[in-house]
């Protein structure tokens, strides 16, 4: 569903991180991620399948690709601010980027079987 890993192009430079860091790494960032809701769904953004992925680079650095549920969201103009705001408070993060996306459109297929129950969708 959604690509939490290691950014492609710095594999190389990773090979400083133990696998165990970046698994500890990984945890938290979908941790911090869960902490984020649209505003519009009791769901938060992690289990709604709104981020596509998440790059974390040697350095601590992060980026994020994410999308809306719809393009006229509300919230568009705030919620890349949200995602980074949770990020940022793992002190270990050097920064983090959010890029919005529309390509893959969002569909409710996007959905952890989580959110599904949580919607009342099954």
């Amino acid at each position: 569903m959604d690509d939490v890993s290691p950014n492609p192009q710095a594999t190389d430079s990773l090979e400083a991180m133990s696998q165990e860091d970046l698994d500890r790494m990984t945890d938290l960032l979908v941790v911090q991620l869960k902490t984020v809701f649209d505003p519009e769904i009791p769901v938060d953004i992690y289990e709604l399948g709104l981020i596509y992925k998440v790059d974390l680079a040697e350095d601590k650095s992060v980026v994020i690709d994410m999308t809306l549920t719809a393009p006229g969201c509300p919230v568009a103009g705030e919620m890349p601010g949200w995602v980074e705001e949770a990020i940022m408070k793992l002190p270990e993060l050097k920064s983090c980027k959010v890029n919005l996306v529309f390509d893959p459109p969002w569909d409710p297929s996007r959905m952890s079987d989580e959110a599904k129950l949580q919607l009342n969708m099954f």
